[in-house]
């Protein structure tokens, strides 16, 4: 039977332009609707005509960042179209409403914005010349679709209409809009949401966000979502600590549940790439800078950043958003090798922590891999004891799989002033062979794992293996760093182990 997702609601503050406005939320499966109230009267901040908070907030920010003397002034703004989001407005009014045709919403980023001369309540006169003042809406958006790449627009700001679009340009600054692309489809508005006293509605799609605490809040009544490609976050408030968890565990249950799902779609999309990976395990993290792991709580709070980590039957994979693309799965921003990594530590760190499925600090893991650069080391967070448990599990299951898909390496190194090739087996141990003429190789000497009584290395290019019987040390150069080839060997010998324990 297949898990269902929580669904919740209530009422919660969403974080918009530094302000925290009052909302109900609405939790299902798959999305989150946070909805504005209406009137705000009865609460205690002394209003009685009908405007919340949020209202009179952004009416103030809208009139304080009008230039001086704008209000009934016609003015000639020129616009350059963008290739992605023409103007980069909407438009509401028109003849059949018996209004003129008001800017109601200015998108961040584009054509219009960019302007600075352009603001929500501006009624448009004309368009490169055409009269729009007795237009209809639909007559309207044809005038803006065919006006061509650099437009006139003839606008005059109108004050008294703004209290009517203020409302959903706040909406519109909450959460995202875009899905995730391994969303089938788009969801709608949940009409669950919809109370006599809530109007404006944003639905928020989970899939493949990250649900987390404490990485740009401190508060512990706050709930961070962050969208997929990492640019665009909602911060929620509760009424208290305990509200908070509630609503935390709801929301990271949902989005695991979701993440989990997602795989399957990841793979897809990857049996067709040339890399034929298979992802196992990914989902959102949080990254610390392992040289201030130890430092104060102050400091080491700030140094958390979200990274989308995926593990797959070789690699470890992480990235700064998730990947849709074959292109974007085929560019990590970094990539391991999980059988030159090792899990190092995992438990829970000494600060204080927000996480309602835990106590007494972060819940932390720490990866270790063998480069040729030297061993790169990786501290992440994760938000609840069972994903603690779901990563260290797939990446000890995952290099122990790595070793028996890659079976042996090889190396070049120098061996007693001979150039020879160290190979590395699964099964057979290890083997150091010469090439000859026409293409034969000799075998030096060849050891089975049980031989090894101890290896180690300087750190730079020398690796030294104690087989024991008679031979001493054996010294080899590896011509680079020798840790990938240290690290390969603990994987193997910890895979063997695991696997005879199975079988015993």
């Amino acid at each position: 039977m297949a898990v269902q997702g929580v669904s919740k609601s209530g009422l919660l503050e969403v974080l918009v332009r530094e302000q925290w406005c009052r909302v109900l939320a609405t939790l299902d499966e798959e999305t989150l609707t946070v909805s504005l109230e209406e009137d705000l009267s009865r609460n205690d901040n002394g209003l009685s005509n009908g405007q919340s908070i949020a209202d009179r907030h952004f009416m103030f920010s809208n009139e304080n960042n009008l230039p001086e003397n704008i209000a009934n002034q016609k003015r000639l703004v020129k616009i350059e179209k963008q290739e992605v989001g023409g103007l980069g407005i909407s438009i509401k009014g028109g003849k059949e409403n018996k209004m003129p045709i008001i800017i109601s919403k200015i998108f961040k980023g584009l054509a219009a914005d960019n302007t600075e001369s352009l603001f929500v309540g501006d009624a448009i006169l004309s368009v490169n010349g055409e009269d729009l003042r007795d237009a209809t809406h639909d007559d309207a958006v044809r005038a803006l679709k065919r006006a061509g790449k650099e437009v006139t627009l003839e606008v005059k700001y109108l004050r008294e209409v703004t209290p009517y679009f203020r409302r959903s340009t706040i909406i519109g600054e909450v959460g995202w809009d875009t899905p995730s692309p391994y969303v089938i489809k788009e969801p709608g508005k949940n009409p669950s949401a919809t109370r006599n006293q809530w109007t404006e509605m944003k639905t928020i799609p989970l899939k493949l966000c990250y649900v987390t605490r404490s990485v740009t809040q401190s508060d512990p009544r706050t709930i961070e979502l962050h969208s997929p490609d990492g640019r665009s976050s909602c911060n929620l408030k509760c009424a208290d600590e305990n509200s908070a968890n509630e609503w935390f565990v709801a929301l990271h249950s949902n989005v695991s549940l979701l993440a989990a799902r997602a795989v399957t779609d990841a793979n897809q999309i990857l049996r067709t790439s040339p890399t034929s990976r298979e992802v196992k395990m990914m989902g959102w993290l949080a990254e610390q800078d392992v040289t201030v792991c130890f430092q104060s709580t102050s400091e080491s709070n700030s140094s958390w950043k979200p990274v989308f980590a995926a593990v797959s039957d070789r690699d470890l994979l992480l990235y700064d958003s998730v990947p849709f693309t074959h292109e974007e799965w085929g560019s990590p921003f970094q990539s391991y090798q999980l059988i030159a990594t090792r899990l190092l530590y995992s438990g829970t760190m000494s600060s204080p922590s927000t996480s309602p499925m835990h106590s007494g600090g972060d819940l932390t893991f720490m990866t270790r891999t063998g480069t040729r650069d030297g061993v790169e080391a990786h501290l992440f967070r994760v938000e609840t004891r069972r994903d603690l448990a779901a990563w260290m599990r797939c990446l000890v299951q995952g290099t122990h799989t790595a070793a028996e898909l890659i079976r042996e390496i090889n190396y070049p190194v120098s061996w007693q002033g001979k150039e020879a090739g160290l190979t590395i087996h699964y099964e057979d141990g290890f083997t150091l062979t010469e090439s000859k003429e026409g293409g034969t190789s000799e075998v030096l000497w060849k050891y089975p794992y049980e031989k090894l009584r101890y290896s180690s290395d300087d750190g730079k290019h020398i690796l030294w293996l104690d087989f024991g019987s008679g031979h001493g040390e054996i010294e080899l150069d590896l011509h680079s760093c020798p840790k990938p080839v240290v690290f390969v060997i603990h994987t193997f010998l910890s895979a063997k182990v695991t696997r005879m324990g199975l079988f015993a």
